[in-house]
């Protein structure tokens, strides 16, 4: 299989480089700016490839809330240029997405029948944006949204914990009312080969890792696996305030795995066991 992937220098996209490496990989990063829509159709164009994964996006969440047109040029317009381009050449099309196109305000975990609207952020209200034309512009896609991602290299809260407690001996304060599904690229990028494998799946899937914690929870397992003896201390959200607000609630179920019975995503404890392992 031939798979060109955008966004390729970035922490997935490079996993994903490693994980299906046995492909016809077409790595792409600056080299091919999706906000341009004859570059990014030229490169479809001349590959040729049988799908296509959709990594680039401006992910800044902070930065987003104050580089509007950035975001929504990147996140949507560039999505719909990728979608264009896949449709026209008949390529397969994996984007990826985010649990930030949801409020957070949901007493329960989200499925992808629950309605989005793009959320509280300019982050998540161009993701989910991109997640709309795409909808209307490729019928041969896949949505794959995920959450709270950590992988090889970073950045990531996994390597923010681990520096901060190489750097210091004092106590670290962690959210603890923000709860969501950490989620190593590893598991993800497995995943994605899955999809990959099954040209009859369409639409939206969520791809998180199982069970849920709050950043607090997560940053005292990450010292735990590490054997480091690091003083956390649990705080509100509003005693950390962020320029964009946090979902309260950013877990996703995985309703879609289950209905194609796909094998399920690993447990978040298991998936960081193994990264950390890793590193």
């Amino acid at each position: 299989m031939k798979i060109l992937i955008t966004g390729a220098n970035g922490m997935l996209g490079r996993t994903l480089r490693q994980e299906l490496a046995d492909e016809t990989l077409v790595a792409t990063d600056i080299e091919t700016d999706i906000t341009q829509a004859p570059v990014i159709d030229d490169a479809i164009a001349q590959h040729k490839p049988d799908a296509v994964i959709h990594c680039a996006a401006f992910t800044a969440v902070d930065r987003c809330e104050t580089e509007r047109a950035v975001a929504f040029a990147i996140n949507a317009v560039g999505s719909c240029n990728v979608a264009l381009s896949c449709a026209r050449h008949r390529a397969r099309l994996i984007a990826i997405s985010t649990d930030y196109v949801f409020d957070g305000n949901s007493p329960h975990p989200y499925t992808e029948q629950d309605t989005a609207t793009g959320g509280k952020t300019v982050y998540g209200q161009s993701k989910f944006a991109g997640e709309e034309l795409i909808r209307g512009h490729c019928p041969d896609h896949i949505i794959a949204r995920t959450a709270w991602l950590y992988g090889p290299g970073g950045p990531s809260s996994v390597h923010t914990m681990l520096n901060l407690a190489s750097k210091s001996s004092a106590a670290i304060k962690v959210v603890n009312d923000q709860r969501g599904n950490p989620t190593s690229t590893l598991a993800l990028a497995r995943h994605i080969r899955i999809l990959l494998r099954h040209p009859d799946i369409r639409g939206t899937v969520h791809l998180t890792c199982e069970d849920s914690a709050t950043w607090y929870e997560f940053a005292r397992e990450i010292f735990r696996l590490k054997r480091i003896a690091q003083d956390v201390i649990p705080v509100t959200t509003a005693e950390y305030p962020r320029p964009a607000p946090r979902p309260a609630n950013s877990q996703l179920e995985k309703a879609a795995l289950k209905a194609h019975r796909l094998p399920p995503m690993p447990d978040w404890r298991d998936a960081l066991a193994e990264f950390l392992a890793k590193i």
